[in-house]
């Protein structure tokens, strides 16, 4: 099997190895989940909850407050873990384990700060989602009733 590497021949993160991601389960008072539609791969033209890859020496609850505001301008706090999805995409060969924490935005108004990177950025109804989510999202949103109907 031939190595996928950047166009410095170097390894890539989710291709080449086993990447590490995370992503933040933010609702607001509707009973809404922010979603973006992303505009890369994996999984382009999928909405998606916030959230990224985590670098070295970096914890990841660090990671979801980093990445959140470098996304979405938007200040979280991290409440709880949810779980840990197996994002596997076969057909774009792509694997990375990706921890969702439920977390609350504790300052700002979200909006597009990557656009390159997200075409959109809306909230959803937690019980009327488009059909188009990604892997991680789905799994977020398993874990996330799992926790509901556990700490209720």
């Amino acid at each position: 099997m031939e190595k996928d590497v950047n166009k410095n021949n170097s390894m890539i993160q989710g291709k080449s190895y086993i990447g590490v991601g995370c992503g933040a389960v933010i609702l607001n008072e509707h009973n809404e989940i922010l979603l973006q539609l992303r505009n890369k791969s994996p999984e382009k033209g999928y909405w998606s909850i916030p959230g990224g890859r985590v670098e070295l020496f970096e914890k990841i609850e660090d990671t979801i407050k980093r990445e959140v505001m470098e996304e979405t301008g938007v200040q979280v706090e991290v409440v709880d873990l949810l779980g840990i999805c197996n994002h596997i995409v076969e057909n774009e060969h792509v694997h990375w384990v990706s921890p969702s924490y439920l977390c609350k935005i504790i300052k700002g108004i979200p909006e597009i700060k990557e656009p390159k990177n997200h075409l959109d950025l809306k909230w959803f109804n937690i019980n009327n989602l488009p059909e188009n989510i990604t892997l991680t999202t789905k799994v977020a949103l398993e874990n996330y009733n799992k926790y509901i109907l556990k700490n209720t």
